[in-house]
């Protein structure tokens, strides 16, 4: 019981010790059980190397001293990287004194040292060791400095196998140098896992927030492995594609794009389908199944007079025309003929522009070949012939043909369509010698204005 209260006392020193040093960068903290065997026969004359230094080392029947039981506990702290400072004490009988036998002699150490490790992110794990403490045999104590070879061997990221051998080179005569060898279970502890998530708050990118350690501790809540922060749709599982985002109807719109989710539809359209192909989006095509434009919200533009010119440009919407014509019928040669044969047989009262009242029928006929050409627009043109002064015909042509055009406005065709226009006796079409000949020259043409 002495001893183990010694052994006790000395670990309460190692608590005791400033936590500025670390075992590893997580887990802070590592202690160490088990058991230790003291051989006082390095031999060499008591110096560190010298010859026959060693000879004897593995000598265990004829100078190693094992207590079997617990008999070496450790303190340890991490400093930075794979450096450590740790404290341990032990505690042992001593009957193999060199080549001496001697009757249990008490033993105890209390020594601290530094360790670097390599390898540390390894399952085995070597070390070196220097250091120093204080040792006592049969209650006589000295000073020694120490230097150490051993290796850990993980079984968990907590939990391993330490072997280590130590070299304690003694400062007085009393006690000579020896060897100490040690083998136990190292258990890391203290590291902090604030989350519980299995990364330590040192490496966990999200140290509040439950994660993976695939990513750094963070979380993938939709569990698509694209972590929350990085996941424009941390709720909903997608794809890296769509970064996190679903595509649910699969058209390369991801669904907070797509303005259409449920249904497979058009990039350019925001994800919505286009049935007839119009570039107008269904939901907005009011004739989904017709091709049309945009402004016409997606319908085909009415053409109800059938010629191929569609109304909101057609002219003359209600009756069948030409593209040429802006959707209007054209004038023919033949009825432009048909027209100023009508008009060579409206009679004027003799020098007067008045229009005898037989000539109504004829009229009648210009009209409604006229009212066929609603888009067309004319000049009426009056001629005379060479009777009498050119300044007299002049002027009866111009006021005939004002009179034909009159009429015709008052009858039904509208005004804007007609101009007039005298010529006298100036374009005869036949000869002013004969009667025939002037009888021609007297007459009204209407003609098409192109």
């Amino acid at each position: 019981m002495k001893n183990l209260s010694r052994l006790l006392f000395a670990m309460l020193l190692v608590f005791g010790f400033s936590n500025t040093y670390a075992q590893d960068e997580n887990n802070p903290w590592a202690i160490g059980f088990g058991v230790n065997a003291v051989d006082f026969y390095p031999n060499g004359d008591g110096a560190p190397f010298g010859e026959g230094f060693g000879d004897e080392y593995f000598n265990v029947g004829d100078h190693w001293n094992i207590l079997p039981s617990l008999s070496t506990i450790s303190v340890a702290r991490h400093i930075t990287g794979g450096l450590s400072f740790g404290v341990t004490g032990s505690i042992n009988k001593i009957e193999n004194y060199g080549e001496e036998s001697v009757s249990d002699l008490s033993y105890y150490g209390l020594d601290g040292t530094f360790k670097y490790g390599f390898l540390n992110t390894s399952v085995f794990n070597p070390f070196v060791g220097v250091g120093g403490g204080y040792t006592w045999v049969d209650e006589i104590g000295a000073g020694t400095i120490n230097g150490s070879l051993g290796f850990n061997v993980w079984f968990t990221d907590n939990i391993g196998l330490t072997l280590q051998s130590s070299y304690k080179h003694a400062f007085e005569d009393y006690l000579d140098s020896h060897f100490q060898h040690s083998a136990g279970i190292t258990i890391k502890f203290g590291g902090k896992d604030t989350d519980k998530d299995g990364v330590y708050d040192k490496n966990d990118a999200c140290p509040d927030v439950f994660g993976l350690a695939m990513f750094n501790g963070c979380p993938d809540t939709d569990g698509d492995g694209i972590e929350d922060s990085k996941d424009s749709c941390p709720n909903e599982a997608g794809t890296a594609e769509f970064n996190g985002c679903p595509d649910t109807d699969g058209d390369g719109v991801a669904d907070p794009d797509d303005a259409c989710p449920e249904v497979a539809g058009l990039k350019e359209l925001n994800g919505c389908p286009d049935a007839d192909g119009d570039g107008v989006a269904d939901g907005d095509d009011k004739c989904p199944n017709e091709a049309g434009p945009a402004e016409n919200n997606g319908c085909p533009w009415p053409d109800k007079d059938g010629d191929t010119v569609i109304d909101k440009d057609d002219k003359c919407p209600d009756i069948p025309g030409t593209v040429a014509n802006n959707g209007c019928p054209e004038l023919s040669e033949a009825v432009q003929k048909s027209l100023n044969e009508y008009a060579k047989t409206i009679l004027f009262d003799t020098g007067k522009s008045s229009i005898k009242a037989h000539s109504e029928e004829v009229l009648k006929n210009i009209i409604d070949i006229l009212k066929e050409y609603p888009n067309a627009k004319f000049t009426v043109e009056g001629h005379t012939d060479s009777s009498g002064s050119d300044s007299l015909n002049m002027k009866l042509s111009e006021s005939r043909a004002l009179s034909v055009k009159d009429y015709l406005v008052k009858n039904g065709i509208d005004e804007f369509r007609l101009s007039s226009k005298g010529y006298g006796e100036t374009k005869p079409i036949d000869s002013n010698k004969t009667r025939a000949g002037r009888a021609n020259n007297r007459r009204v043409e209407i003609n098409l204005v192109k």
